[in-house]
């Protein structure tokens, strides 16, 4: 079976993250969507919360998993009998960072392979960060992120548990 993983912040997930896991799980036998612990960054959900709405926005895909991880992602990769780590490139700007990341993965684990997805055009512009700027100004982010996440914002902005 071949299964790769999916690593990112996820903070939220966006269609763009999601688009590129349909294609994914278009290749490979499974997909195993994971929540990194990222200290160097802030994040607007807990790994809990973020582990939740990724669950909830790919419950249509049978052979996608979502977990967390703590560390390094070839460790968890290894440790997980994933074959390959999957990264979505929406620009040009992207790739040099990815390359970067992918030639270090290969020199950590030779056996693991970095495989570079584009989301479908009308997502390469977006990211979690703009998704987390607009809702800090109450703009509607319907059009860019599933239920759960315009959900999970508004619970955010008002307070409410």
């Amino acid at each position: 079976m071949k299964r790769v993983i999916y690593p990112g912040t996820f903070d939220p997930v966006t269609f763009g993250h999601i688009d590129i896991v349909e294609r994914a799980s278009d290749l490979f036998d499974e997909v195993v969507v994971t929540v990194a612990k990222n200290p160097a960054k802030t994040c607007m959900f807990s790994v809990e919360e973020r582990t939740v709405m990724l669950h909830e926005s790919l419950k249509h895909l049978d052979n996608v998993k979502v977990d967390s991880f703590d560390g390094l992602v070839v460790d968890h990769a290894k440790a997980i009998g994933a074959v390959g780590i999957i990264r979505g490139l929406r620009a040009v700007s992207d790739f040099e960072y990815e390359f970067q990341m992918a030639l270090m993965n290969r020199k950590l684990n030779g056996d693991l392979s970095t495989i570079f997805l584009m989301p479908h055009e009308k997502y390469t512009y977006l990211n979690s960060t703009i998704i987390r700027n607009l809702a800090q100004f109450n703009s509607d982010v319907s059009d860019f992120v599933p239920q759960v996440v315009v959900d999970y914002m508004a619970k955010k902005h008002t307070g409410a548990k």
